[in-house]
């Protein structure tokens, strides 16, 4: 790659990790008192898990259309509008909270998830600018900006709740502001360093580096694209891999409350957790470059299952912090190499809103995987929970051994 261009990609890269760092500090910030102030304005318990759920379904619905967004006025555009959404967002929420307004509440929670609909889409934008020598790892290190924001968020909760408290406003409204201020922060940092767009450098890259991706030609539909075996199988990993984690996440601190654990013992597994799907994405990033988008995604799959299949075996803690934490690096395997995948099958027209479709598959995969695990669990317990997960990754595996066989075939023909 020509040392102007690396350069700017650098430089790109670095201002979407930065982007990621900061907003996902915002989004943890919220997420961590959602459900309380669910429980608080709605009236009862059975109101904690919708502030999520209408999170999650704000990301999803926005997603494919902030792919079409930034076709038409680039990345930089978009995400900076997306930014703007979660300032608005957070905004409302933080006014809901003093109102104490349930329906103003999950409408700013609901432009929160507009902004992480568009915030989702920045990994891509950080690939286009790499040829698949190192996009992988580009993609990986905007994913690891996560892991600053799970460890930040959380912890500025009580500091800005004693400040909301101390000036005379609720606790838990505290909590909005702060994610206010850094959702601004990032509009600002996107808007004046995410320069070139990389709706153009992408371009620019396709040209100069046919092995990038495919280049301008006709425009695919997104129904032609997913008719494509490696696409198929990009699309479907990330999904299938996003709802099974989500699932069987969600449902092991009602296990683990169940048998009586302390809250944190429960934390401790979801830091675990959390600590397996971000801590090793530079890993996993340059996995997927080095050997392949396939076998990372197969590793991702295999690690999945054997999550799934782990965690049920013991209700105690060490076990089920390792399978959680196995959980949540099947998944980064499964995104790291799934997003590398379908960046490698894209021409620079076809990226936004092929890419914004998928992200919309993902969050209603999220949105399912978090309604299902209640009832699947309720219905049947924390054990065929796991082997439902378990079972669900042999559709994206097989899809992917399939397509394995397929190239065999055409490089060793008969």
């Amino acid at each position: 790659m020509g040392t102007d261009i690396e350069n700017l990609a650098r430089k790109i890269t670095f201002t979407l990790f930065t982007a990621m760092s900061l907003a996902s500090a915002g989004i943890i910030l919220a997420a961590t008192v959602n459900p309380l102030i669910g429980t608080e304005l709605g009236g009862s318990s059975a109101w904690a898990g919708i502030p999520s759920a209408v999170f999650l379904l704000g990301s999803a619905f926005s997603a494919m259309g902030w792919g079409y967004a930034m076709d038409r006025i680039g990345r930089r555009g978009g995400l900076t509008l997306g930014m703007v959404s979660g300032v608005i967002g957070t905004a409302v929420a933080g006014k809901a909270v003093i109102d104490q307004s349930l329906m103003l509440f999950l409408l700013g929670i609901a432009l929160t998830g507009v902004a992480q609909g568009a915030l989702q889409l920045s990994r891509f934008a950080a690939a286009e600018v790499h040829p698949p020598t190192t996009r992988g790892r580009a993609i990986s290190y905007v994913v690891l900006g996560g892991t600053f924001g799970a460890v930040l968020g959380p912890w500025l909760v009580g500091p800005l709740g004693s400040i909301a408290d101390q000036s005379g406003y609720p606790e838990l409204s505290g909590a909005f502001f702060g994610a206010l201020i850094l959702y601004a922060l990032v509009a600002l940092i996107v808007f004046t360093w995410l320069r070139p767009d990389p709706r153009d450098l992408g371009r620019e890259v396709a040209r100069r580096y046919p092995e990038a991706g495919p280049a301008e030609g006709p425009t695919r539909s997104i129904g032609e694209i997913l008719r494509q075996p490696a696409p198929l199988v990009a699309v479907t990993t990330m999904v299938v891999g996003q709802m099974v984690m989500v699932m069987l996440m969600v449902i092991t601190a009602v296990q683990m409350k169940g048998h009586q654990h302390a809250l944190t013992s429960i934390s401790l597994v979801i830091s675990s957790h959390t600590f397996g799907m971000f801590a090793f994405s530079i890993v996993s990033g340059q996995l997927a470059d080095r050997w392949g988008r396939l076998p990372v995604i197969l590793a991702g799959l295999g690690t999945t299952m054997l999550a799934c299949l782990l965690a049920p075996l013991s209700p105690e803690v060490v076990p089920l912090a390792v399978s959680l934490f196995f959980l949540g690096l099947g998944w980064n395997f499964c995104f790291v190499g799934g997003s590398s995948l379908l960046s490698d099958q894209l021409a620079p027209a076809e990226r936004a809103r092929t890419q914004g479709f998928n992200d919309l598959l993902i969050g209603l995969a999220s949105a399912i995987g978090s309604f299902s695990s209640g009832l699947i669990f309720a219905a049947t317990g924390y054990a065929l929970t796991g082997l439902i997960g378990a079972v669900a990754c042999l559709i994206p595996l097989g899809l992917a051994l399939w397509w394995r066989a397929g190239q065999r075939r055409v490089a060793v023909p008969s």
